[in-house]
Order: structure tokens, then sequence, then C-alpha cells
């Protein structure tokens, strides 16, 4: 699954209010909430599970990004939301340079070769510095979502 296939404009935040990766992951969790792709009484239960996985190792993955996921029997479908912060995150990345995107993902539980390809095209399409770089000067989430699909359908 690509960015495109997880993403619409509603789902991403064009600027995080987070200053931390865990501020970050609940923000894209209660936006998960509020746009209705994930259950509000699943809520604390799905942070606790990307929260797990996030203590584990930092997907703080460099380059200014950071795709924190999980996977969890709650959601029936991939889903996402994509946060950008002007500022930086601080999200213990692996080369200790602060967060800039943020695309939180969830799979079904037992779905483990597409958590695994999807995590891969994510962290492959976001290690492009051009694309990055798009996605940063952006206006707005639908411009953001503009540069996502454009992205990928020159693939």
């Amino acid at each position: 699954m690509t960015l495109a296939d997880i993403l619409q404009k509603e789902q991403i935040i064009p600027d995080l209010a987070a200053t931390n990766r865990w501020e970050a992951i609940d923000e894209l969790i209660d936006h998960l909430v509020k746009t209705g792709k994930v259950r509000a009484e699943d809520r604390e239960a799905i942070a606790g599970v990307v929260k797990k996985r996030e203590t584990s190792m930092s997907t703080g993955i460099g380059f200014g990004v950071g795709i924190p996921h999980g996977s969890t029997d709650l959601i029936y479908e991939v889903v996402g939301a994509f946060g950008r912060s002007k500022k930086g995150v601080n999200f213990d990345a692996l080369d200790n340079q602060p967060v800039n995107l943020v695309m939180l993902f969830l799979v079904p539980q037992g779905q483990f070769q597409k958590h695994l390809h999807t995590l891969a095209n994510i962290a492959k399409l976001l290690h492009n510095k051009e694309f990055r770089q798009a996605l940063e000067d952006a206006p707005d989430g639908e411009s953001m979502m503009h540069i996502i699909g454009s992205h990928i359908a020159k693939k």
C-alpha cells in the first residue's frame, strides 16, 4: 500500500502542534478518531499499541521523517494520518535531528506482509529528498495530498 492508498486530504495535519514523538502520536491518533477512521472507544488501546512499538525503538528514521506504526485487531483496513511540523518534533530519531514529517499508520492484526510492504513503501517514498521538500513547502493539506498523488502516479 502507498501513501495515496491510505490517505485522503482530511487525514493530513499540515501544522502539527506536537513537540515530541508521544504528542505527535496522540495528535495523529486523535485525528484518526476525528475523521472516523478509528472509533473513539478504541483510541486508548490503539495509542497503547503504537506507543509500545515506539518504545522498543524510535521510528524516527532520519531525514526529518517519523513513521510510527502498529497492528491491531480494532481496525479492518490499513488506516493512517500524516502530520507536518514546521518547527520540528523531537522524535529521538536515528540521526538525532528533529522530525518534520510524521506518517502514522495502522494495519489489521495478522497482516504481517502488508505491514512490512506498507512500511517499506512509505519509507522509500519519504527517503526522496525532493518529495520531502515539496511536502514541507506545500501551503496546505490539499496541496500536500496533490503532491502525494502526483508523485505516486509518476512511478
